[in-house]
Order: structure tokens, then C-alpha cells, then sequence
């Protein structure tokens, strides 16, 4: 199950950030998403690939410092590794959904 939480905008629409075990690898992946609702939110990344995605509870908000990073993205949706690894920058949620270049013959 992942964690995560949300935090609801003055202008009504909620940012929510969850954290996912990375498909390979150790650690995790930290997922920003701005939407009208949690619902839309989660149905965005669902859209996307990400079935099993859940939000149970507010365990774990979007900080103040991810909420502006997600609001200034054109996409609404970021992601960088989790636990942030020394200042790592938001990734537009192509990069990682984008399929690895084929190994050099």
C-alpha cells in the first residue's frame, strides 16, 4: 500500500502526494499530482499505468516545498525519488514512465 496524503487548495482542487515502492531498485518514488479532487487524482495516475494505487488516510500531506513544485509544472504531476537524495530536482512523469533504450549490441 502506498503512502501518502493531500492537501486541499483555497481554490478547491487538492494536491496528492504518494509514495510508491520503486518497480526496480531500493527506495521508493514520491508522486505529485494536482487535480480538481483525490478522486481525479488518483484516476490520472491510473490512466497512466499505476492500477493499484490507493489513498487511505493523510499519513503522509504534500509538504509546502511539493506543493509549489507540482503547481508550477505544466503537467500537474512530478515525481523524484524517495527519500529525497540531496536536493534531487522533479521529474515530469514521462521520464519515468518512459520505456528504457534498448542495451548496445
Amino acid at each position: 500500500m502506498a503512502d501518502g496524503g493531500f492537501t486541499k487548495l483555497p481554490g478547491g482542487s487538492v494536491v496528492v502526494a504518494l509514495t510508491l515502492p520503486r518497480p526496480l531498485g531500493e527506495g521508493g518514488i514520491r508522486v505529485l499530482v494536482h487535480a480538481a479532487n483525490r478522486q481525479r487524482a488518483l484516476t490520472r495516475l491510473r490512466n497512466l499505468g499505476l492500477r493499484a494505487v490507493y489513498l487511505r488516510g493523510n499519513t503522509a500531506p504534500p509538504t509546502p516545498d511539493e506543493v509549489t513544485a507540482v503547481l508550477h509544472h505544466p503537467d500537474g504531476l512530478v515525481w523524484r525519488t524517495a527519500p529525497d537524495r540531496g536536493g534531487e530536482l522533479w521529474h515530469p512523469i514521462a521520464a519515468l514512465l518512459r520505456p528504457a533504450a534498448p542495451a548496445p549490441s
